[in-house]
């Protein structure tokens, strides 16, 4: 996907420099988007070295230990969607919880006679939410960034789309789970996990701390960067006293390169070697890659004239809201990845949006709702092609179980035709997003 966006943002440079426009103005454009994203990428960085302190310090592993322990199988599916969602915003990451815990649940699944497209909607249902929800995602922090909304707002804004697609999901799954009745269990995957981790951390209740205060500070407005990077801190704290590692170690090593687990056993060695700042790097890449095609479409006036193209139908805020997320579903299928379907959208509706005197956190939410969940579902793109490799299960087989990803953007156009949550900017903060876009207007110009 690097080399692609730069080849179409190459493409779309010589098109605009085709139409009259100037080099360095289409290159002051892709500076100017690029700049628009340093903050997410600041996030991103610190997210890396957060997860790679977290694991030396038992932090995750303590909410992966305790939070298997309320696996019940005759709760199966439930139990799996809830853990996976748990797991998911203690890393921040869909990819890591399927191709850690989901793995063990696909095999667990398999011996209750449950079917492994089942099992696999239940992960990928679970990894999706606590990915939208969890501060530490790159997709949670780059929506924001796109829209020109906060972290935290953009967080607790999701909490009315997210929440009820939850619920509506694991009731779907306690009704599927009703059709299999629990006989002899084997749970040996989940014990032998659980003692690997009790014989080679420090496993308390007292190490889930960092995680709550990170929940804590979402709550109190921390700002985002002090806030996660106090987390860094509060996770090498626990390294250092609980897990007896050292300084050194942590600041040279684990914060960089991430965490290398050693315990001889290959599935958890798997499960907890991650983490560090290089380890976002991929992801960092493609935010400015992408961000270069997205400048070009911008400053060449592309963008604005296929924005006005698909505006024409756009009457009311229910008819905008479907236009971005049907925008995204699109982009997640043409181009095969999550980052696009939030970066183009991002920019093609942002001013539209403050035009309609609507919080840009309203939109930020209709990227993660289309753009974020739906890129599971669509089997050539980058994460649906991951989750069925990893999990064993074609795309096409978990899809229709994938409840959460299918409702989430029900609910977010439910909420865009009826006007609930979409919350309206006053009048200062509509005139200071003007007087803002008229300063960047002059700077592009001069």
């Amino acid at each position: 996907m690097h080399c692609a966006l730069v080849a179409a943002g190459a493409f779309a440079a010589i098109i605009a420099i085709i139409n009259g426009y100037k080099w360095s103005y289409l290159l002051k454009g892709i500076i100017n988007n690029i700049t628009s994203c340093m903050q997410a990428l600041l996030i991103l960085f610190t997210v890396g070295m957060l997860i790679g302190t977290w694991i030396a310090g038992g932090v995750i592993q303590s909410m992966i230990y305790y939070g298997l322990m309320i696996l019940k199988p005759s709760i199966f599916l439930p139990a799996v969607c809830l853990i996976c969602a748990i797991v998911s915003i203690a890393t921040g990451s869909s990819w890591t919880t399927a191709g850690t815990v989901g793995l063990a649940f696909i095999g667990i699944g398999q011996t209750l006679g449950i079917p492994v497209a089942m099992t696999g909607g239940a992960i990928i249902s679970g990894a999706y939410f606590g990915d939208k929800m969890s501060p530490l995602s790159d997709t949670t922090n780059l929506a924001p960034a796109m829209a020109g909304a906060t972290l935290f707002d953009h967080i607790k804004h999701m909490i009315w789309t997210v929440t009820p697609s939850m619920i509506i999901a694991l009731i779907l799954f306690s009704f599927l789970g009703m059709r299999f009745k629990s006989k002899s269990v084997n749970l040996q995957s989940i014990k032998v996990l659980q003692t690997v981790l009790k014989n080679n951390f420090y496993i308390s209740p007292l190490l889930i701390i960092p995680a709550v205060l990170v929940i804590v500070m979402v709550v109190m407005k921390v700002p985002a960067l002090p806030g996660l990077y106090g987390g860094v801190w509060l996770g090498a704290a626990c390294a250092i006293i609980f897990q007896h590692d050292s300084i050194g170690h942590l600041v040279g090593f684990e914060m960089y390169e991430g965490f290398v687990s050693k315990t001889g056993n290959d599935f958890v060695d798997a499960l907890l070697t991650r983490g560090g700042l290089s380890s976002m790097y991929y992801s960092g890449i493609l935010m400015i890659c992408a961000m270069v095609i997205a400048g070009v479409l911008d400053s060449s006036n592309m963008m604005n004239i296929l924005c006005e193209k698909v505006l024409k139908r756009t009457k009311g805020t229910g008819s905008l809201v479907a236009t971005v997320l049907v925008s995204c579903i699109a982009c997640n299928i043409l181009c095969a990845d999550q980052y696009v379907s939030i970066v183009l959208p991002g920019r093609m509706f942002k001013e539209e949006f403050e035009n309609r005197h609507l919080k840009p956190k309203n939109l930020s939410r209709c990227l993660e709702d289309a753009g974020t969940v739906t890129s599971a579902l669509v089997p050539w793109s980058t994460c649906g092609a991951y989750m069925s490799t990893t999990l064993g299960v074609a795309t096409t087989a978990y899809a229709p179980y994938a409840f959460l990803n299918i409702i989430n953007p029900l609910v977010s156009l439910f909420y865009g035709i009826t006007g609930i949550s979409m919350e309206r900017m006053s009048d200062e903060e509509y005139n200071a997003i003007m007087e803002k876009r008229a300063k960047e207007r002059t700077s592009s110009e001069e």
